[in-house]
C-alpha cells in the first residue's frame, strides 16, 4: 500500500467515524476548524524543516510528486508531501472525535449519578 492510499484511507476512516460511527460531527463545527488551523501551521513548519533539510525522506514511488523536495508544487507543501497533511488531518480529527465522545459519555454518567 502506498503512502498516498494509506493517507486517503486514514482521512476516510476519520471522517466516517466522526460523522456516522460516534456522531460527534466535529467537521461541522467552527471550533474544530480553528483548532485544526493552529495545528496545521505548526505541522507545516515542522514538516518543512524536517523534509527541507532532508532529515526525513520519502520513497518517491509511494508519494505524489517529483524527486526533488521543493517548497511548493510537485505534490509538496512546505517541502513535505501532501500525504503528510492528509495524515495530520486524520490524526487530529480522530483524536478530537474520540476526546469529544468520551467527554460526552463522562458528562452523561456524572449527570445520572447526580440525579440519584
Amino acid at each position: 500500500m502506498s503512502y498516498t492510499v494509506a493517507a486517503v484511507l486514514g482521512v476516510a476512516v476519520a471522517l466516517a467515524t466522526d460523522r456516522w460511527v460516534v456522531r460527534t460531527r466535529l467537521i461541522g463545527r467552527a471550533e474544530f476548524w480553528i483548532s485544526y488551523a493552529i495545528v496545521l501551521v505548526f505541522q507545516l513548519v515542522t514538516n518543512g524543516w524536517l523534509t527541507g533539510r532532508r532529515i526525513v525522506r520519502y520513497d518517491l514511488d509511494a508519494v505524489i510528486g517529483g524527486s526533488r523536495a521543493v517548497f511548493l508544487g510537485s505534490g509538496r507543501i512546505a517541502y513535505a508531501p501532501v500525504e503528510d497533511l492528509l495524515f495530520g488531518f486524520a490524526l487530529v480529527l480522530w483524536t478530537c472525535t474520540w476526546w469529544d465522545w468520551f467527554g460526552r459519555r463522562e458528562s452523561a454518567g456524572q449527570a445520572r449519578r447526580a440525579r440519584r
